[in-house]
């Protein structure tokens, strides 16, 4: 996403999330707790809408995607999603699903790593969700349901029928895609749908040391890193490896490549600006 900005100021608040800038990390934190943090059409515009705006400043570095209560992310609210779509007609229904999409699109092509930390339930949207995050730390709670079929719904939404085999295998992904049956946190590491497993209740604090981490780092490299692995997901070896090269060449020009270097050769820690 382009650094640049229009004259348009950004948002001062969030009305479906709680948005917290510190030294670089983002937490960004799905507030419906009494729902188990199901999305609403607002919630879903809220959050491309947000992504867009912290891809624009290049003081964010890493994101945290977090869910308040009892659990991460229940999906579409039944009766504010679910029930509403049944009296919209056709134009409206593709401008949503597109929205939906642009989440998912605007979670895998922001300039930073994305983190879900993950606890109790991520089903439905919530799963796919966390699925487009870069990390997915989880502590046992965790359980994941894609349960768009569940619905009478095709189980490839939202990018689930491309993200899901990348991450887990096509014989996972369709038996999760296919059935919609609940995956718990055991299962979810042993197939690679988790990045780490920590202890009950500890998600949230791994996922921040983790994005502090990413954060401390040299930022252009990461951003470069996660646009590579997005891009060279449909390409030929041939046409990876030449962009993986035009990259490389680009980036020791970089000053975070020479500060490796003057560090190495100082005996001290390097000082990442992200350049």
């Amino acid at each position: 996403m382009s650094p640049f900005t229009g004259s348009a100021a950004p948002t001062p608040e969030w009305r479906h999330l709680r948005v917290e800038i510190t030294d670089g990390v983002a937490t960004v934190t799905l507030a419906r707790p009494d729902k188990l943090n199901a999305l609403t059409f607002e919630a879903y515009a809220d959050l491309r809408d947000l992504l867009a705006e912290l891809s624009r400043r290049r003081a964010v570095r890493a994101l945290v995607l977090a869910g308040e209560g009892r659990g991460f992310c229940s999906g579409g609210d039944v009766d504010e999603i679910i029930g509403a779509t049944l009296s919209i007609d056709t134009a409206r229904l593709l401008d949503f699903n597109r929205m939906t999409g642009q989440v998912v699109r605007a979670v895998r092509e922001c300039p930073f790593p994305v983190i879900a930390a993950l606890h109790g339930v991520a089903a439905g949207a919530g799963a796919v969700l966390a699925l487009a995050a870069d990390f997915r730390v989880a502590d046992p709670s965790t359980r994941f349901a894609f349960l768009f079929t569940r619905v009478g719904l095709s189980g490839g939404d939202m990018g689930a029928a491309y993200l899901l085999p990348r991450v887990v295998g096509l014989g996972h992904a369709t038996r999760l895609l296919m059935l919609g049956d609940t995956v718990r946190a055991p299962e979810a590491e042993r197939i690679g749908l988790i990045s780490e497993l920590t202890e009950e209740g500890r998600a949230d604090e791994a996922a921040r040391t983790l994005a502090r981490r990413l954060a401390d780092g040299p930022a252009l490299a990461h951003a470069q890193t996660k646009a590579l692995l997005t891009a060279e997901l449909d390409m030929p070896l041939a046409a990876a490896v030449e962009l993986d090269a035009s990259t490389q060449a680009l980036l020791m020009t970089g000053e975070d490549y020479a500060e490796f270097h003057a560090a190495f050769t100082e005996k001290r820690p390097p000082k990442w600006q992200g350049r």
